[in-house]
C-alpha cells in the first residue's frame, strides 16, 4: 500500500512513529520497535505484520531517520535489526588520517549502505514508501532546520513547484540526516536552483521529532490538518538512550572554553529533547514514560486544566547511567561501552538494553484502543 491510501483515510484513527537519534545506539530503538511489532502480530493474529502496516506517519532524526525511513519501506524490525548489525562497523569506518581533521568517520561506506537498501533512485515522493515520513535536517547555509515531509499537500511538494522536495534523493535526504558534526562530513544537496550544505538533524530541537511530527500531522500550515483528540490520534515514541553527563565535583574553575565547548551541545540537545517529551505528555494522554524531572515527574494523568488531549502518547526510552541500568536488571553492563553514539564494539550490550526497556515497558494495553 502506498502512503497515499493512507492519506485519504481521513474517517480513520491516525497512528503516529517517531524515532531519536542517537547513532549506533539506535539499535536499542530497533529492540523496543521488535517489541511493538511483535505485541501487533499477536493482537491483530497477522504474523506477517509489520509496522508500516500499523502506522500512518512515521519521523525520524540521525540514526532515527534510518530507522524510519525502512519502517516506512516496510521493513520488518528483524531486516533492520540484520542491516544495522552486520552494517554498524561499516557505518563508524574511521576517516582516512589526512581526513580526521575534518571528520572522524568516513561517509563513503554509508552512503553506499543507504544506497542499496533504500535504493539509488528511490525519491522522497516513491510510490514504495508505504506511510508518510517525516525527515529532519540542519540546513548550514541557512541555519535552520530542516523538518521535510512526503506529504503531497505540502507547500513545497506542490507540482509545479521548483525543486521539489519530494523529488530529492530519499537515501541523500537520510545520509544528510545523519551527518553528526564532527563524526561525519555534511552532505551537500541541490535543491533546484539552489546548492545547500546539510548537517545532522539532532543539532536542532528536533533530536526526539515527536511533537514536531504531531504538529505537522495537524497544524494548518502543513496542510494535512488530521483531527485530534486521544481516542483519535496515537503518538509512539522511541528514544536511543539517556546518558546525563551529570559531575556533582565540577569546579567553576573547570568552566573554560574547552569544557563549553564539548559540553554545551550535547545540553542544549538534552534539553530540546526534554520539552519534545514535555509538550507531548502535557497535551496528550501520557500512558509511559520515565519520570521527567523531580518536580514535574512523569506527567502521566496530569496536564492543563480544563484543555482536553489533543491524542494518546506513550515514550519509551532507557536511562544509561549506572542506576539506570541496574534499575533493567543489566547489572553487568559497564555504561560506558553503551552511551556513546559509535561504540560498535558494544552493540551486543546495547541489543540487551533495548530489549530490557521493552520487556519491562511496552504492553499490549498501550496500543488496545487502537487495534491494527
Amino acid at each position: 500500500m502506498s502512503y497515499h491510501n493512507k492519506i485519504k483515510n481521513e474517517a480513520g484513527q491516525r497512528k503516529l512513529l517517531a524515532c531519536d537519534g542517537g547513532g549506533i545506539r539506535g539499535i536499542i530503538s530497533i529492540e523496543i520497535l521488535a517489541r511493538i511489532e511483535d505485541e501487533l502480530r499477536k493482537s491483530s493474529r497477522r504474523p506477517e505484520l509489520v509496522l508500516a502496516d500499523y502506522f500512518d506517519y512515521v519521523a525520524g532524526t540521525s540514526t532515527g531517520a534510518i530507522i524510519a525511513t525502512l519502517v516506512a519501506l516496510g521493513y520488518s524490525t528483524d531486516k533492520i535489526r540484520d542491516f544495522y548489525i552486520k552494517s554498524g562497523a561499516e557505518m563508524f569506518e574511521k576517516a582516512r588520517l589526512w581526513e580526521r581533521f575534518k571528520t572522524k568517520f568516513r561517509n563513503d561506506k554509508l552512503s553506499a549502505m543507504l544506497q542499496e537498501i533504500i535504493g539509488v533512485d528511490t525519491v522522497f515522493g516513491s510510490e514504495k514508501l508505504q506511510t508518510l515520513l517525516m525527515i529532519v535536517l540542519r540546513n548550514a547555509t541557512t541555519d535552520s532546520p530542516w523538518p521535510l515531509s512526503n506529504n503531497p499537500n505540502a507547500k513545497f511538494n506542490l507540482p509545479g513547484t521548483p525543486g521539489r522536495n519530494t523529488d530529492l534523493a530519499l537515501w541523500q535526504l537520510v545520509r544528510a540526516s545523519t551527518a553528526a558534526p564532527t563524526y561525519f562530513p555534511p552532505e551537500i544537496i541541490t535543491v533546484d536552483p539552489h546548492e545547500f550544505i546539510f548537517v545532522d538533524g539532532g543539532v536542532t530541537m528536533y533530536n526526539d521529532p515527536a511533537f514536531q511530527l504531531f504538529l505537522m500531522a495537524t497544524a494548518q500550515p502543513y496542510r494535512l490538518c488530521w483531527p485530534t483528540g486521544e481516542e483519535k490520534m496515537l503518538l509512539i515514541s522511541v528514544g536511543t538512550g539517556a546518558s546525563p553527563n551529570a559531575n556533582a565535583n565540577l569546579s567553576p574553575e573547570e568552566m573554560n572554553l574547552l569544557y563549553n565547548a564539548g559540553t554545551v551541545p550535547g545540553a542544549l540537545m538534552s534539553a530540546a529533547l526534554h520539552e519534545q517529551d514535555f509538550l507531548c505528555r502535557i497535551f496528550g494522554k501520557c500512558l509511559a514514560g520515565e519520570v521527567l524531572d523531580e518536580e514535574i515527574g512523569t506527567v502521566i494523568d496530569a496536564g492543563i486544566s480544563n484543555v482536553p488531549k489533543l491524542l494518546t502518547y506513550a515514550r519509551y526510552n532507557a536511562e544509561l547511567s549506572r542506576e539506570g541500568l541496574d534499575a533493567l536488571g543489566l547489572t553487568s553492563i559497564n555504561p560506558a561501552h553503551v552511551q556513546q553514539m559509535d561504540s560498535v564494539e558494544y552493540i551486543g550490550e546495547m541489543q540487551q538494553v533495548g530489549q530490557a526497556v521493552a520487556k519491562e515497558k511496552v504492553s499490549a494495553v498501550h496500543f488496545a484502543g487502537f487495534p491494527a
